[in-house]
């Protein structure tokens, strides 16, 4: 039986509507945003200082864990189209993204390769 190929994609609300996905996360309202902090603003996901602060987050370990098992679920499911995943917060470049790289760890963690991409990170930061 071939692997199915599991997409996941980051990006941020504020840039536009969200990805077309069979299960989206939306860390917008419960998850601290590192945003708030001057010192991560105009850092990304793909600065280790952003993934710790989010990783750090109460609730966040048990978000990724769950979300790996839902899609573990989805690949035992009779289809062989692609799996997606999205994940989003208010601009894309710190909770979204730091959450898309860990759940792709923890998939590979279970023998499980899935792509990442990353729709809004180098967007400008956004004001609001």
């Amino acid at each position: 039986m071939p692997e199915l190929a599991i997409d996941i994609v980051s990006f941020g609300y504020l840039h536009g509507e969200p990805p077309t996905a069979h299960l989206t996360l939306d860390l917008r309202h419960h998850f601290r945003d590192p945003h708030v902090s001057p010192e991560l603003r105009y850092m990304t996901a793909h600065d280790l200082t952003v993934r710790q602060a989010v990783s750090n987050t109460p609730g966040i370990p048990a978000l990724i864990e769950a979300t790996a098992d839902a899609i573990v679920a989805f690949t035992h499911g009779p289809s062989a189209g692609p799996i997606r995943i999205a994940v989003g917060c208010a601009g894309g470049r710190h909770r979204a993204a730091a959450v898309a790289m860990a759940l792709q760890s923890a998939l590979a963690d279970e023998g499980i390769t899935a792509t990442v991409t990353h729709r809004d990170l180098d967007k400008p930061v956004v004001d609001r």
